[in-house]
């Protein structure tokens, strides 16, 4: 029998901490829990969208796969093989394959470059090409995100913010990678403009075959272009599903909640918004037990001992809550 093959992206109890420091010496007091042991994988051609509030570690966790920032545990797999202890030097080859859209198309961009250049540097860099063919396959790339060849003489502070965000596209697609990390690639633009680059996103997705860890905020855009949806509270994924399975049944109270303030085209349909008690806690000192349980509107006595494992409560549908134990009612029951 032949062995499963691998999917392109595992995560499993991936955690990045950072120290706390006061003092003249910098002793450290505390740690902030950005990301605290996260799973998930991401199979070829597929969009994984990584939803939750600001200052939930999402973005934290699109560093740390990419090891922009070095994980604290947890191991990462691109294609079986393990990148999260590799050296700088063994990382190399893999920095092909993963690739970042950033959130603001501006400042990740070298003012002091003409665009063009900046397109062709991950070329450069990795001796595919030079002279003549370098300046025919970066037109081309800017043919393929919907840019004139004209514009690779024009600095980045001569174009719109979309048009900015399709540099930073092109850029990243330059070494034909297998997965791009996008992170809050859209939050910036209007949302005339959000459209036109999710509707080029995934257009670039089936013509390369590409994947997307796509980090957000906004579900609207996160339904338009995932197929599965994590959703993140505190540094914990506390829901993983298909995006229609969310958005028809939603298992955990937060997601439930981040679904209510979603806004419907639909003047008739009627939604009860839930609005959350509270601030979201600090990082530095999370919550005992369940991290929503200061806010959740169903907590149980055990909500604030004992932490809810991820668990599989429905086919290909992962959520780690108590409410869906044995013997408690389901959520859907309780309005």
């Amino acid at each position: 029998m032949s062995e499963a093959k691998a999917p392109l992206l595992e995560v499993e109890g991936l955690k990045k901490h950072f120290p706390v420091r006061k003092g003249l010496l910098s002793t450290v007091v505390g740690q902030v829990y950005a990301v605290d042991g996260i799973s998930f994988r991401i199979e070829e051609g597929e969009t994984l969208g990584l939803v939750g509030e600001s200052g939930c570690g999402k973005s934290t966790a699109g560093k740390a796969i990419l090891r922009l920032i070095e994980p604290t545990a947890g191991t990462v797999k691109v294609r079986g093989e393990r990148i999260d202890n590799l050296s700088r030097a063994q990382m190399r080859p893999f920095r092909r394959e993963l690739q970042v859209v950033f959130q603001d198309p501006y400042s990740s961009l070298n003012p002091r470059l003409s665009v063009g250049a900046i397109v062709a540097e991950p070329l450069r860099n990795y001796g595919i090409s030079g002279g003549s063919e370098l300046r025919a396959r970066v037109a081309e790339l800017f043919r393929k995100v919907g840019l004139r060849e004209e514009a690779m003489q024009r600095y980045p502070h001569e174009f719109s913010g979309g048009q900015r965000q399709r540099i930073g596209i092109a850029r990243a697609l330059a070494l034909q990678p297998s997965l791009i990390v996008c992170d809050e690639p859209v939050s910036a633009l209007d949302v005339s403009v959000q459209a036109q680059v999710i509707n080029l996103l995934r257009d670039l997705q089936s013509e390369f075959g590409l994947s997307y860890l796509f980090v957000a905020h906004d579900l609207a855009v996160v339904e338009h272009i995932s197929h599965r949806i994590a959703v993140m509270y505190l540094g914990k994924i506390v829901e993983l599903t298909d995006r229609d399975s969310l958005f028809a049944e939603p298992l955990h109270p937060y997601t439930e909640a981040l679904l209510s303030a979603v806004p419907t085209p639909d003047p008739e349909a009627k939604r009860e918004r839930i609005i959350l008690a509270g601030d979201v806690p600090s990082p530095i000192s999370p919550p005992s037990g369940c991290r929503f349980h200061t806010r959740c509107p169903y907590a149980m006595a055990r909500c604030s001992t004992e932490e809810p494992q991820v668990r599989e409560v429905k086919p290909g549908h992962q959520v780690a809550c108590h409410l869906h134990d044995a013997g408690v009612a389901p959520l859907a029951a309780r309005h």
